[in-house]
């Protein structure tokens, strides 16, 4: 299904999936038919597909690259095999990642397929915050909007939280959630003092002294920390996302 929507797979196979390699080409005369070649033994593979070794404190870092065949995918699949052995006990352990791209260089297959963990917080953000799971259309132009609407606030979270973790370190979308209704209700309340009407009539205006922005920021800041998750040290002085 995914090649027919012109598009690649990339994912990872249990650690002794049965794989094949190709028929070498005395294999293949003998049996011009023969679609599998010898299967793929992880404890002896061949060395003239490793890619890359690398060290690392006690550990080595293999990366073999092949193109196998597996009895469930009626195409040839592109191999990757990380091996990471400790040095001291010859411990080994691997990895069997693949892709349906014979053109795809290893080091750039793990590089895709470790990108599927952040597309899968950003799923997550989008159902937990942003109503992902939650909305109730049913057409294709209203569901689409919807989807469109979710992720885009979960780019929107992004990069205001890369300011808004310049005050508030380790801070979350929650947090960040949190500071912006608090806001909102800071001002909303101060709304309703008589002696800062006209004061915020201005601030709602835009044209405001930085005298008293700077004092209206620290109060409202203040109220805005009561429901965040870490609040951070002193208190902050951020300029807004406008």
């Amino acid at each position: 299904m995914t090649r027919q929507l012109g598009l690649h797979l990339i994912s990872k196979m249990r650690h002794d999936a049965q794989l094949y390699l190709l028929p070498t080409q005395d294999q293949q005369q003998a049996s011009p038919r023969l679609r599998y070649g010898d299967r793929l033994d992880y404890d002896n593979l061949p060395l003239a597909s490793r890619v890359s070794c690398e060290q690392e404190d006690d550990y080595e870092r293999e990366v073999y690259q092949m193109q196998c065949r597996h009895k469930d995918f009626a195409e040839v699949l592109n191999i990757v095999v990380i091996v990471k052995t400790h040095r001291v006990t010859e411990r080994r352990g691997h990895v069997v990642l693949f892709s349906s791209d014979l053109d795809l260089v290893a080091l750039t297959l793990v590089e895709y397929y470790s990108l599927r963990f952040q597309i899968e917080f950003e799923f997550r953000d989008a159902k937990q915050h942003f109503g992902l799971s939650d909305f109730v259309c049913v057409g294709e132009t209203s569901v689409a909007n919807a989807v469109g609407l979710s992720f885009f606030m979960g780019n929107l979270s992004c990069h205001l939280l890369d300011c808004f973790g310049a005050s508030f370190p380790d801070a979350g979308i929650v947090d960040l959630k949190s500071y912006y209704r608090g806001r909102r209700y800071a001002l909303e309340t101060l709304k309703y003092v008589p002696s800062a009407l006209k004061c915020l009539a201005e601030f709602a205006d835009g044209i405001v002294c930085s005298g008293l922005l700077s004092r209206l920021e620290s109060v409202v800041d203040q109220v805005c920390r009561l429901g965040l998750i870490h609040p951070g040290g002193k208190v902050a002085t951020m300029e807004l996302c406008t």
